[in-house]
């Protein structure tokens, strides 16, 4: 008997409007049996039919919705459908960028909870940190084979959150074999990226930042530039083709470093203009203050600080120390770009903890842009946690 799940008197109404999030707190009762990640129906305390959800019983978020329409059979054709649409709604931004990597599907953005695919030219990378995601592995993976013939299938879930769900990590292909373990994208036009899909950060780079990006070179011309938590080092190539005199990328991981020099060069870039640092951040911004060092734009696009709200506060902290000393800095009238992945972090939150810094710093900051994630990251209406990626350029004097 397929499991129905029966919600408690009120608990139906962010459902009502398509959230696809039911918690452990929300359900009154349930009747039948279910296993792990397979589609259960959900019901109104009346036993109005809701929605089909996938069944994850160790999580707090105990069902996460397929779908709202009773007659949809979670099957082969519903994942074509869905990844179909995401790559509809995308296919504009791809045309306008000339993108050969992008995120195709955005997880419940997309409809398709726990599931995220980025494409990096021919090879479709997953992360699957969902019950129901896992459940219907061989089915998604069989929509990629028939809608994208020509590519190869990664599988990168291999994040901890999964445990959460009851389920373990996983890394390697699941559709034909990787030619070899980075790929070369481009982005905005024309600009080449080296994407480690074996080794990289999630699913291998950050395509949330493209716009951004291109954002910042416009901040780089003829400019002394600090590219903190550079990672690959893209904010460091971008400058570099917007003229900046001399960049500096500093990060933790030699591997990435490496590449962030590949990347310039991928770009026929001057890399005696750039250096490549491996430090921490927070010591290096420190020692540069007591040293005197000034430059005139620096970037500070930092791992994500807040993994759940008991790490709030500690995150805040940790954002205000950063930006004060970054403003410090500053030559006056510099340009600070900084972000905050941490979508606990909200935008007014973010913007406090910045004009607080600039308080601290004794430095008076004026927010001249206000930056968010990539359009191939959208962010439903109904699940205002698809937003996540908020940022400031802030002029300090």
């Amino acid at each position: 008997m397929t499991l129905t799940v029966t919600l408690a008197k009120g608990k139906e109404k962010s459902l009502r409007r398509r959230h696809p999030w039911i918690f452990s707190g929300a359900i009154k009762t349930t009747q039948g049996d279910a296993e792990l990640g397979e589609t259960v129906d959900i019901l109104d305390y009346q036993g109005k039919w809701l929605a089909k959800a996938a069944w994850s019983p160790s999580s707090q978020i105990r069902a996460r919705v397929w779908s709202f329409q009773q007659d949809e059979i979670i099957d082969l054709a519903f994942f074509e459908r869905r990844l179909q649409q995401a790559q509809a709604l995308r296919q504009p931004l791809i045309s306008e960028q000339g993108l050969t990597g992008y995120r195709l599907v955005a997880a419940e953005a997309d409809g398709l909870p726990g599931i995220t695919i980025d494409k990096y030219d021919n090879v479709l990378v997953t992360q699957l940190l969902s019950a129901g995601a896992e459940y219907h592995k061989s089915t998604l993976v069989q929509a990629l084979a028939n809608l994208y013939p020509d590519c190869v299938v990664y599988d990168r879930s291999d994040v901890a959150v999964r445990k959460k769900e009851g389920l373990e990590l996983s890394q390697g292909p699941l559709l034909g074999e990787l030619a070899q373990e980075s790929v070369i994208i481009e982005e905005n036009n024309g600009v080449k990226i080296s994407v480690d899909v074996v080794n990289g950060h999630k699913t291998g780079f950050y395509l949330d930042q493209r716009d951004n990006r291109a954002i910042a070179a416009k901040y780089c011309q003829g400019k002394q530039v600090l590219n903190c938590f550079c990672y690959t080092g893209t904010f460091g190539v971008y400058a570099l083709k917007g003229g900046a005199n001399y960049v500096e990328n500093v990060d933790v991981s030699d591997l990435a470093l490496r590449t962030a020099k590949k990347n310039a060069e991928l770009n026929q870039l001057d890399t005696s203009k750039a250096a490549y640092i491996n430090e921490d951040v927070f010591a290096l911004l420190r020692r540069y203050r007591k040293e005197g060092k000034k430059f005139d734009t620096i970037i500070l696009d930092p791992p994500k600080f807040a993994e759940n709200k008991s790490q709030v506060v500690k995150a805040c902290r940790g954002y205000k120390d950063i930006n004060m000393v970054a403003m410090q800095l500053l030559n006056p009238g510099g340009t600070l770009l900084t972000f905050s992945c941490s979508g606990l972090i909200s935008s007014e939150l973010f913007q406090k903890v910045v004009a607080d810094a600039a308080v601290d710093a004794n430095k008076d900051a004026y927010i001249v842009e206000r930056l968010s994630q990539a359009g191939d990251h959208p962010i439903r209406t109904s699940y205002p946690e698809g937003f996540y990626l908020k940022g400031l350029v802030v002029k300090v004097y």
